[in-house]
């Protein structure tokens, strides 16, 4: 079985146990997350649309980083015109652990910031 599930306005095909980079997540290595799901297939049956809304890839994040550089260079012809420059896309690296429909997922719990102490003005109005 395969799923199809969109993220970052890019599409990808898994099947459980698949290791893929993805677009960067705000999400810690180790954390759960889900994607909703395009399409799903098995040897039988191709499920599409309203078949498939409730159905999720659950993925674990394993590590974050950056690709190879990418030179970027712009040239214009009897202009003088010449621009270079590089570019490395950040990614996640995730792990596909499940797909189904309503997938547990393990969401963790993001760290509270301490609710700052609430100081009350006293006015002396004697």
């Amino acid at each position: 079985m395969y799923a199809i599930f969109d993220n970052g306005n890019k599409q990808y095909k898994v099947s459980v146990g698949d290791t893929l980079k993805v677009e960067k997540l705000d999400a810690e290595v180790g954390a759960t997350v889900t994607f909703p799901v395009v399409l799903t297939a098995d040897g039988e049956s191709v499920k599409v649309g309203k078949e498939v809304e409730k159905v999720l890839v659950t993925a674990e994040v394993l590590s974050h980083g950056k690709e190879k550089k990418i030179i970027v260079f712009k040239y214009k012809a009897k202009k003088n015109e010449r621009k270079k420059q590089g570019h490395r896309q950040p990614y996640t690296s995730i792990k596909v652990t499940a797909i189904g429909e309503g997938a547990p997922a393990k969401k963790t719990a993001a760290k509270a910031k301490p609710a700052a102490a609430k100081t009350e003005k006293v006015t002396a109005a004697e």
